[in-house]
């Protein structure tokens, strides 16, 4: 767990009062910042809360913004013992979100955040009120020869030697996955994997890639129960230079979602919220007036 006294933190950048919410297996932390209507933000692999960072600078001025770290990732605890599946973060969000007893929702989802937060929006959509999906996804994928590919060799034995061992799915894949890594600056990439610093501290993010396909029955029921949420108003907004979720992944949300709008990328790959700050600060304030 991360401290306010760590000297790796840039303040300017991230100049958020740390939270903490108590869970059996660990201190979850989280953002609260500002006052009003709610927006809240999940991070996927191998990310944290520090990717919507900007956002919640910019948007704490009229709205509460929300964004936790899943544990084993951010500041949050990493406890080796834990499973980190992605069905127990899920479980783990709905019992942090009940807690702030939050109402008209605008949700946030990228990567591995999308089915995670949604599974809490399928249990609960009355209480959102809008949905922002960036680069994300909530199906099954075992059918897809391009997942089933990816999934062997990541979550396999030699992704998990590399992602252990060298911290490869932060240094490395999060360079692969914008859209231009040369306008990841040193200093913001480094804050983007430097809190998986020990091998036993990336137990989350190496059992992500193997669930891609080994959570395919979790994946399927959040999917069958599509319909409790394709009537939410949306904002799809999408990176199209993204290798991990692809047009193909966007034309299943544009055909599923009745109440959308979409805005695509062409230069911009798996982080719009990184790689496209201004648009997603630009069409949160629209959503949130």
């Amino acid at each position: 767990m991360t401290t306010e006294t760590d000297t790796w933190l840039d303040r300017k950048e991230y100049p958020f009062k740390n939270n903490y919410f108590d869970l059996p297996m660990g201190k979850m932390h989280y953002v609260d910042e500002g006052q009003g209507e709610p927006i809240v933000f999940l991070h996927g692999n191998p990310g944290w809360s520090f990717e919507y960072r900007n956002a919640i600078k910019e948007l704490c001025k009229t709205n509460r913004c929300i964004a936790n770290d899943h544990l084993g990732f951010g500041l949050s605890d990493k406890s080796y013992k834990w499973n980190y599946l992605p069905e127990s973060h899920a479980e783990n969000f709905e019992k942090f979100i009940n807690t702030l007893k939050l109402e008209n929702i605008i949700l946030v989802v990228n990567d591995w955040g999308g089915p995670i937060g949604l599974s809490y929006a399928i249990h609960y959509p009355g209480k959102i009120r809008h949905l922002i999906l960036l680069n994300t996804w909530m199906w099954s994928v075992k059918d897809d020869p391009y997942y089933r590919k990816y999934s062997a060799f990541m979550g396999g034995p030699i992704g998990r030697f590399l992602i252990r061992n060298f911290n490869f799915f932060g240094k490395i894949m999060v360079k692969k996955i914008v859209g231009n890594p040369q306008k990841l600056s040193k200093h913001i990439h480094k804050h983007l994997f430097k809190p998986l610093e020990t091998k036993n501290d990336r137990k989350g993010c190496w059992t992500f890639p193997k669930e891609v396909i080994s959570s395919s029955e979790w994946l399927d029921s959040l999917w069958q129960q599509r319909d409790k949420i394709k009537d939410l108003p949306a904002t799809i907004i999408w990176g199209m230079k993204d290798i991990a979720f692809r047009e193909k992944e966007l034309n299943v949300w544009v055909n599923l979602m009745t109440n959308k709008k979409v805005i695509k990328l062409d230069t911009i790959g798996h982080y719009p919220q990184e790689e496209a700050t201004e648009v997603f600060i630009r069409e949160l304030k629209e959503i949130s007036k």
